[in-house]
């Protein structure tokens, strides 16, 4: 099954029954090799220890199903991979499951596990989470630890669960987050004042995203999010600084695949002018949902901007660029943003619900999230 890289099982204990989680293949297993789904990197050593979160997963109860296949190096939206596969979309085997994390949302979808790691770089948890049928937690940036985490240096990505209801992705938060407080991200959640952000989305997800809103009974008001489009292009200036850093030198051993290489050399021809810009934007959109969220307990808004496209127009060249046009900019911000399946007028396939809180407010956003899950089952 190419949601998996590799699965083995591993627990704390060898007669443990608890539930069982898969973890992206750019999160440290002591004695496997962490090779973000690379050929450039197959030849790296077996991790030496755990990742924090994978210790921490083990130290609660939690078994360990094996490694899950990506976007290789976590540097791309499809998912598509022609080295190790391309993980299969449970919502449509024709369709892109999405990426960086595509195994790991594949993986959920399909039920071969109770939940995932992954991580969120520029989306690569809420994206796959949304095309896959899944729910994807990018947490508060630095809520949850990184050590052991590739790449080790890193200004926007974030470690965090998939599940396909929010009790276990909670129960997942709660393992990986020592100071996570359970109790309140279960807590019934009041009618909480909702945000709703104007944005560019096909016209079935916008309406679907308010039509959740009134199922779940939330006082709304629609917003414009100011420096959100700015944030997204600073996002990437700031993506391919930092991936360019951890991962150019791989360039040069001709064993990337096309869109991986093209791509790292596209990168590595960003100018510090682009970045100190991106910077600048960063603080501009980070007070922007700092002072919408003042008036609101969440901003709501779709995930992403259509249904994913086919692999096979991905194969022929049609751009995903938009994909992370509403993901990527609370990577710039840090907030914490969660992307719940939501239905759609006239579709079978699911679109996502995005649900951005405070920051350090990740137990609200989970609470607000269950709240609009029960709604939804019940429509």
């Amino acid at each position: 099954m190419t949601a998996f890289i590799s699965a083995f099982t591993l627990s704390a204990d060898p007669c443990a029954q608890g539930p069982a989680i898969a973890i992206k293949d750019s999160i440290d297993i002591a004695g496997y090799p962490t090779t973000g789904a690379s050929r450039a990197l197959a030849g790296e050593p077996p991790a030496a220890a755990h990742a924090e979160v994978v210790q921490r997963l083990l130290d609660a109860g939690w078994r360990i199903a094996g490694k899950t296949n990506m976007h290789e190096l976590a540097f791309g939206m499809t998912g598509i991979n022609d080295y190790t596969g391309t993980p299969v979309n449970p919502q449509d085997a024709a369709r892109i499951p999405g990426g960086s994390s595509s195994g790991s949302a594949a993986a959920v979808g399909l039920r071969l596990v109770d939940a995932a790691l992954g991580t969120d770089t520029g989306g690569s948890i809420r994206g796959p989470a949304a095309c896959c049928g899944v729910i994807g937690l990018k947490p508060t940036f630095g809520r949850v630890s990184r050590r052991g985490v590739v790449p080790r240096h890193s200004t926007l990505d974030c470690v965090g669960p998939f599940a396909r209801e929010m009790v276990t992705l909670v129960d997942a938060m709660a393992a990986i987050a020592p100071a996570f407080d359970m109790g309140a991200a279960r807590r019934d959640s009041a009618a909480p004042n909702v945000a709703i952000v104007s944005v560019d989305a096909d016209a079935s997800i916008r309406e679907g995203v308010e039509r959740a809103v009134r199922r779940a009974e939330c006082a709304s008001r629609i917003i414009e999010l100011a420096w959100l489009k700015d944030a997204f292009d600073a996002g990437l200036a700031v993506i391919n600084v930092e991936t360019s850093r951890a991962f150019g030198h791989l360039v040069e051993t001709g064993k990337l695949g096309a869109d991986l290489d093209a791509r790292l050399r596209a990168a590595a021809q960003t100018t510090d002018a682009q970045l100190d810009a991106a910077e600048r934007v960063r603080r501009n959109f980070t007070e922007a949902v700092d002072r919408a969220l003042e008036h609101a307990d969440v901003l709501v808004l779709p995930t992403l901007p259509a249904l994913p496209i086919t692999v096979e127009a991905a194969r022929n060249g049609t751009s995903v660029i938009a994909m992370s046009s509403l993901i990527r900019p609370f990577n710039l911000s840090g907030h914490p943003a969660l992307s719940l399946p939501l239905p759609i007028a006239g579709s079978s396939l699911k679109a996502g619900l995005q649900i951005v809180g405070r920051k350090g407010a990740d137990e609200q956003v989970c609470a607000v999230a269950a709240r609009f899950e029960t709604a939804l089952a019940a429509s």
